[in-house]
């Protein structure tokens, strides 16, 4: 049964190729002459897209904040908070890929709070009741879907906290074009697309699923498993880059949680291993997700698992050969975009802190009454322990 929802997304999409020239001006100057441009490590320098953004805004006043890092940090936050609030800003520019873009929408929220704006990520709440400023982003990594929703994960290492937080408003106007994505790392490219393919598995495994986003989460998915690959073995395939692009994007605007009960699970486990040893995201997701399907599979979720691997992965069998199959697929699949698939692969060799970690998945993501497949910390521990090595999932 579908239940009661509320849809609304107002950000002004710019997909396709060479489009900044003629709409990112204009796009911009709708909402005011002082720009933060934020960016992160000088990549957009390299590429010749930092010149390209700064010739379009030459009769703008741009401020800039660089060095924002993967798995953004709340230092950056702050410096973001200081500059907006010194410089009057009236428009955000964010070009990058999610770190970027989600750090640039708290700082948006940052303008208007006079404490440390790491208040407003711990308490999403608090954001919803002040102003944002507009964002307009170029987005140049095709991953977290930041660029059509209001949502940002934000890491203090001080705290060892990695926590999601949620704006009143989504980006203004996101442009969209896959060649500038031919740049992006293998690593990148494989691990935004494993992200890609965890926030479909989010949704998707959820008790208040119905044929409709399902069927959409299943298109995505199947996109997804296709053109990874694909822009591996050849970064510039326009098709495959603007492919990942759109699903990356279309897999995280709301669109696909219509109806949803469920919280997420394997993220907030995978948010405890960036905030302890600062891994790549969709890289620590490739590594829980599968861990996370054969502790979930059982005689009551077997119906959902075996759906999943007849329309995603089109394997035939009996409901449970169909379910594990799947499993094993979805494993095998993230190993041939050659990425780590254990723990000790990214350098956690010990269990030190697992129980620490586990406690705070369990309490940050209500992992314990909200979930899909409801666990305790003695769970998550489990499934840590299950990460040291790899597995047959087709039993």
């Amino acid at each position: 049964m579908m239940n009661n929802f509320k849809f609304q997304n107002k950000t002004s999409i710019r997909f396709g190729k060479d489009r900044l020239e003629a709409e990112l001006h204009d796009a911009i100057a709708q909402f005011g002459n002082n720009v933060l441009l934020v960016f992160g490590s000088g990549s957009i320098k390299k590429s010749g897209l930092y010149d390209r953004v700064m010739s379009l805004l030459s009769d703008m006043n741009v401020v800039e904040l660089s060095e924002v890092s993967p798995n953004p940090k709340i230092s950056s936050v702050r410096k973001g908070q200081t500059l907006v609030k010194n410089n009057d800003i009236d428009v955000i520019l964010a070009v990058g890929g999610g770190s970027v873009i989600d750090a640039a929408k708290v700082i948006a929220s940052s303008k208007f709070y006079d404490a440390d704006p790491w208040e407003l990520v711990v308490d999403s709440a608090k954001r919803q009741t002040i102003e944002q400023l507009p964002l307009v982003d170029i987005l140049t990594l095709s991953a977290t879907g930041t660029e059509m929703n209001t949502g940002s994960v934000i890491s203090n290492p001080d705290t060892h906290q990695k926590l999601g937080t949620y704006g009143p408003k989504t980006p203004a106007v996101s442009f969209l074009d896959p060649q500038l994505t031919y740049s992006v790392s293998k690593w990148q490219t494989a691990a935004g697309s494993i992200d890609i393919f965890s926030h479909l598995t989010e949704q998707y495994f959820d008790n208040g699923a119905n044929d409709v986003t399902s069927g959409i989460m299943e298109g995505l998915y199947r996109a997804v498993i296709k053109n990874a690959p694909i822009a591996l073995a050849e970064p510039d395939n326009y098709d495959a880059r603007a492919t990942l692009m759109w699903a990356a994007t279309m897999s995280l605007n709301g669109l696909t949680s219509v109806g949803n009960q469920n919280g997420w699970t394997v993220h907030p486990i995978e948010h405890e291993l960036s905030a302890y040893y600062d891994i790549t995201h969709g890289v620590g997701l490739g590594i829980m997700t599968p861990r996370w399907m054969k502790h979930a599979l059982s005689d009551e979720t077997l119906p959902r698992f075996a759906q999943f691997g007849r329309q995603v992965w089109g394997l035939t069998g009996t409901d449970k050969e169909v379910a594990q199959l799947a499993i094993q697929e979805t494993f095998n699949w993230i190993k041939s975009l050659e990425v780590p698939t254990t723990l000790p692969e990214v350098g956690i060799i010990d269990d030190t802190y697992f129980q620490n970690m586990a406690e705070s998945a369990v309490m940050v993501g209500h992992l314990n009454h909200e979930a899909y497949v409801t666990l305790q910390a003695a769970d998550v521990v489990h499934l840590f322990e299950e990460a040291m090595t790899d597995h047959d999932f087709s039993k």
